[in-house]
């Protein structure tokens, strides 16, 4: 740490009290998966549920952070990393407010995911696997990006060009090939208010 830099993070609020305040226990819900599997899709369906149940969330999502903070990193190996690293920083100052997190990020390596696990804390770290085999996310292609990395015009995009690394131990894993929305986000609901009601 450099000699000009003095924390105080030990004088602020506690997070504790904060998650009192907010009547929810603080957690990053970090979804992973290939473009087109349905993570921005169900953190949205996810957001509104849990906020229709008085839980305080917030979306983090991949377009949204690269068309902001992280607008000078390219898909390079080395600013995917630092795209993450920047995430998870960013939600670890969530975290200290007392709020949800659902980040929705690609994330395509165990590396990077492990990454962000680390910086956050592997007790406030929910991994969901967002899963549909490639054919169906190119299938789906709203945004026409497989279609143009088949052509070349897209360097480094994950599935095609560059891999993905499926996790091994995800906290829940959501087939979104196999489930409407609505089941899709009962399965998720099911395994994450348990982790986010203040026990009182």
């Amino acid at each position: 740490m450099q000699e000009n830099i003095f924390p105080v993070f030990h004088k602020i609020i506690k997070r504790e009290d904060k998650e009192q305040k907010l009547k929810q226990k603080a957690r990053v819900i970090w979804f992973t998966g290939l473009s087109g599997a349905g993570k921005t899709t169900l953190a949205k369906r996810l957001e509104e549920e849990l906020f229709a149940r008085n839980f305080l969330v917030q979306i983090l999502d991949g377009d949204n952070i690269r068309s902001g903070i992280n607008s000078n990193l390219s898909f390079s190996d080395e600013d995917r990393t630092e795209n993450i690293r920047r995430i998870a920083e960013v939600s670890k100052l969530f975290l200290n407010c007392g709020i949800i997190a659902i980040n929705s990020f690609i994330s395509p390596t165990h590396d990077i995911r492990n990454l962000a696990k680390n910086i956050i804390g592997e007790e406030d770290f929910i991994e969901v696997f967002i899963n549909a085999p490639l054919e169906v996310c190119e299938q789906r292609d709203v945004k026409g990006l497989y279609a143009r990395a088949r052509r070349g015009e897209i360097k480094d995009f994950t599935g095609i060009s560059s891999s993905y690394e499926i996790p091994a131990q995800a906290d829940i894993e959501i087939r979104t090939d196999l489930m409407d929305i609505e089941t899709c986000v009962e399965k998720l609901l099911e395994s994450i208010l348990p982790k986010i009601k203040l026990d009182n």
